[in-house]
């Protein structure tokens, strides 16, 4: 019952720090706050987590813990290489459409000049890339794909998968008429179009260049 009732306040204490940061701000967001928005008092917090610093990376691998080795893991079975990359893409695209926190919570920190601190958490989340560079230059060498640099083609995935996210309030108000409905069934169709758009631009066709 003890590990029970830790996990749930703990848990409780997670969310209510990932919406204050969001709306907050790592530099803006107060203990007490997260404490009140958790329901609890400051010193059960502060028994938690020590500090703001430990509380907003442990909200980063709160959300990034559930995904991202599965995730990373997509380049290491046995499918081939556009299969992965769909699977990768689609993967990505719900992960990011059920936390729409987190591209808009590493922005804001980016802005605050955080980026190094953000880059190591995600990093030691799981999100490794070397799967992706190693799975790359391996289709490159036997011929499967063209010759590309692997890191213009996962920042391209990445852009492509996360902007609609970020300019969901521009987009849905210039190109759908703030119609929510529509917008919500083009982030659906959105994991088709890039994937579509990444294999198309990543394979040989006849007479051109490896």
């Amino acid at each position: 019952m003890i590990k029970i009732d830790k996990e749930n306040t703990e848990e409780k204490i997670l969310n209510a720090a990932k919406k204050v940061f969001v709306t907050k701000g790592s530099d803006g967001a107060r203990m007490q706050e997260i404490a009140d928005e958790a329901g609890i008092n400051k010193s059960l917090l502060h028994y938690y987590y020590r500090s703001k610093e430990k509380l907003f990376a442990a909200v980063f691998k709160f959300a990034f813990k559930k995904f991202a080795p599965n995730l990373m893991g997509i380049f290491e079975n046995e499918s081939d290489i556009f299969t992965k990359i769909t699977s990768f893409i689609h993967s990505y695209i719900d992960i990011i459409n059920k936390n729409p926190f987190i591209p808009l919570f590493i922005i804001n920190e980016v802005s605050k000049k955080n980026a190094g601190f953000v880059g190591a958490v995600i990093k030691n989340s799981g999100m490794n890339i070397d799967l992706f560079e190693k799975e790359i230059k391996k289709e490159i060498k036997k011929g499967t794909i063209k010759q590309v640099d692997h890191r213009q083609l996962i920042v391209n995935i990445l852009a492509l998968c996360v902007f609609p996210f970020i300019g969901r309030p521009i987009i849905q108000k210039v190109v759908f008429e703030d119609n929510e409905n529509q917008y919500d069934d083009f982030l659906k169709s959105r994991k088709e179009e890039v994937s579509n758009l990444i294999i198309n631009s990543i394979t040989l066709t006849e007479g051109s260049d490896k």
